[in-house]
């Protein structure tokens, strides 16, 4: 059974339990959440060695890493060490994308060494093994594409990404209503030319139930893709959008009807002013099933600091509502991240989900930041680097730029503030 029938039965798992300890909120709570679809615990049993992971309604914001080959970059084996990275960093799930080279080799080995939900776009890999066949992409068989996400959920994957809502009466109103970057999302994309080459509907829609019965077996959480986010600011918040994300309402409450978890996937280039009220048009139009944000990125020309843009949409995503930050790296829009960027990457998400938490008022959040202040009142560094959210970076810069590790820091020296006070004030200076 899926974590929702559980719930459903009254029944508190393991996995609920585990979440309910990680953050602070009682296991009930938890099952009530799990039982309402408010929050998703994607935990496919066939993934060993996992920790369980809440997403959603009254949860710390999760922060996802995408890594994965691309043709001109096959090698599997730098995408598993840049997972590592991510791990490293913080991160709360990994998505392998992988397009190039040994496709399965990279999953499995992801799947094997990752201690946290992995997800999939299967669309990738049957569109990779269509080509392999001499074959266009828009020439894909959709039982191949149904037989792809069968084996990802068979090897342990614990959510999958899929664009059921680019309906067919979508994508030829947007011939009417053209966008200035049309179709962003590689499925999305994917999905509207098979669409308009075979003059038939998105199989993942019309054959939504064969998808639920798949990810019902395995416990798999459906990501409901938004493969008509906008990828610039001028396509943000459009006809095409919106409508998508209507029908992914509806295929929601068919999900949950069917016992299977499911999560919806939103933008994407968003200007900042109506970040807030595409949070709220999702949660309403949703369900309030959790919310899963690329970014959002809240400038197009950002480039090279597109992680920093992210941060940015993803910090006010999260406080209106937002539960899952995917990552976006400095590559993005540019090319395949290094690892550096990957770590780049996790840290101003997990600064950004942080942030958020804080103003939710998120289990622990305030305690931390109100634990490094008076870390910094009392100069006591070693707990400052333990506070820090990379302790890694905070220890190399602290040992870089204060060479003789003196109490005060080379920025101020013998003129620090803090320490002035502290000498004449003590630490009368109290938060409560």
């Amino acid at each position: 059974m899926t974590q929702l029938e559980r719930a459903m039965r009254g029944e508190i798992t393991p996995q609920m339990q585990a979440v309910a300890q990680n953050e602070g909120v009682p296991a009930e709570t938890i099952r009530e959440r799990v039982e309402s679809g408010f929050i998703v615990i994607p935990f496919n049993e066939n993934h060993l060695n996992l920790k369980a992971c809440g997403i959603g309604y009254g949860l710390s914001t999760k922060v996802n890493a995408n890594l994965g080959t691309s043709p001109v970059f096959p090698e599997w084996k730098n995408e598993v060490e840049k997972m590592d990275v991510a791990l490293e960093a913080g991160a709360d799930a990994i998505m392998d994308l992988s397009t190039g080279g040994e496709l399965k080799e990279c999953r499995l080995e992801v799947l094997a060494r990752c201690p946290v939900p992995v997800g999939t776009v299967p669309v990738y890999e049957a569109a990779v093994r269509t080509r392999l066949q001499g074959k266009p992409v828009v020439e894909m068989d959709p039982d191949l594409l149904f037989q792809v996400i069968e084996e990802h959920a068979a090897e342990g994957v614990d959510f999958v990404t899929v664009h059921c809502g680019v309906t067919r009466s979508i994508v030829e109103k947007m011939k009417k209503q053209p966008r200035l970057l049309g179709i962003v999302s590689r499925g999305g994309a994917m999905t509207a030319g098979w669409m308009l080459h075979q003059g038939r509907e998105n199989p993942l829609y019309e054959q939504f139930d064969r998808l639920l019965d798949i990810c019902k077996t395995h416990d798999v959480t459906l990501s409901l893709g938004d493969g008509l986010r906008p990828g610039c600011l001028a396509d943000a918040t459009d006809r095409a959008q919106v409508e998508e994300l209507i029908t992914l309402g509806e295929l929601v409450l068919r999900a949950r009807a069917a016992g299977v978890q499911v999560m919806v996937e939103g933008p994407g280039h968003v200007p900042y002013d109506q970040i807030e009220a595409n949070v709220k048009l999702q949660k309403r139009l949703c369900y309030n099933a959790p919310f899963y944000v690329l970014g959002p990125l809240v400038t197009d020309v950002a480039a090279g600091y597109d992680h920093i843009a992210g941060a940015i949409g993803g910090t006010l995503a999260a406080v209106a509502g937002a539960d899952f930050l995917c990552y976006v790296t400095p590559s993005e829009h540019l090319g395949l991240p290094t690892a550096a960027d990957v770590r780049d990457g996790v840290i101003a998400s997990r600064i950004a989900g942080h942030a958020a938490d804080i103003v939710k008022g998120v289990p622990g959040a305030w305690a931390r930041d109100l634990a490094m202040a008076e870390a910094r009142r009392d100069l006591d560094w070693e707990k400052q680097m333990n506070l820090a959210l990379d302790p890694k970076r905070a220890r190399q810069v602290r040992a870089d730029r204060n060479p003789d590790l003196q109490d005060v820091c080379s920025m101020c020296g013998e003129f620090c503030a803090i320490d002035l006070i502290n000498k004449y004030l003590g630490n009368s200076c109290k938060c409560q």
